[in-house]
């Protein structure tokens, strides 16, 4: 039994020491722009304009179900203008931010971590290597960098089209006329429900992709340790969010 504990404390120390070098690692890379620089814009592509169509679609639904909500809570007890309050207030500030951020640690995360991990395991990384390329600056700057720009790009559009379905769920369900729905959207909003948000949509799209990248570099086991990779990348990732998410909150609010 101790020396199962023993050999989990070495096990903790090696993950947190391969993780603080990672960063190192990272850090450095960020010095070759010239490397990483030519590479962003298609990664921005990859991460962010592909990710739009799931992002918005969640959304959308999003929207739908907090306005059909809120009607049901209020009903009979707090005057109906407050369904835009709610709908608001929750999409901007916690379910756009982190119900994409889960939705784009499945996507994003799985996809990075098993594009690298099929690098690692065919030995390509290795060769870039052997040919002297700086691995964090050619595979994972660009990368961390595409999400940690477009994730609150993404945000902001999902949060967009969540108040347009919320505010057209309450006029042709609800019967809440426009003017209501706008009379609460504006009652208790404040300039720090937006910039809570994309703060939080930042962080989130950096560690999902930074936990991707090193869990593909990482893999080993041909298609068995690419498979457990990705998984290993996307169910960190979603802790990662909801860490952060608890840390912003304190933090901020």
């Amino acid at each position: 039994m101790q020396q199962l504990i023993f050999q989990s404390i070495i096990e903790a120390l090696r993950a947190v020491g391969r993780f603080w070098l990672f960063i190192h690692d990272f850090l450095l890379g960020l010095r070759e722009v010239r490397i990483w620089a030519s590479l962003l814009p298609g990664q921005m592509r990859r991460v962010g304009v592909n990710s739009l169509p799931i992002a918005l679609f969640i959304s959308l639904f999003i929207g739908i179900v907090l306005a059909l909500l809120s009607r049901y809570i209020f009903t009979g007890s707090v005057p109906m203008y407050f369904v835009g309050t709610l709908v608001g207030k929750s999409i901007m500030m916690e379910l756009g931010p982190v119900l994409t951020g889960l939705a784009l640690a499945g996507r994003v995360g799985a996809n990075i971590a098993a594009e690298l991990g099929t690098m690692r395991v065919t030995e390509q990384v290795d060769a870039l290597e052997t040919l002297a390329y700086d691995t964090h600056s050619y595979l994972v700057v660009p990368r961390v960098l595409a999400a940690t720009l477009m994730f609150p790009v993404i945000v902001t559009l999902a949060i967009a089209v969540g108040l347009v379905s919320g505010w057209l769920t309450s006029i042709t369900l609800l019967e809440l006329s426009t003017q209501d729905f706008i009379k609460g959207l504006r009652q208790f909003y404040e300039f720090k429900d937006i910039w809570f948000g994309l703060v939080k949509s930042t962080s989130f799209g950096a560690a999902i992709a930074f936990l991707g990248c090193m869990k593909g570099l990482t893999a080993r086991g041909g298609a068995e340790g690419v498979g457990l990779a990705t998984t290993q990348a996307v169910v960190a990732g979603a802790a990662m969010i909801l860490v952060l998410d608890a840390f912003w909150a304190v933090l901020l609010l």
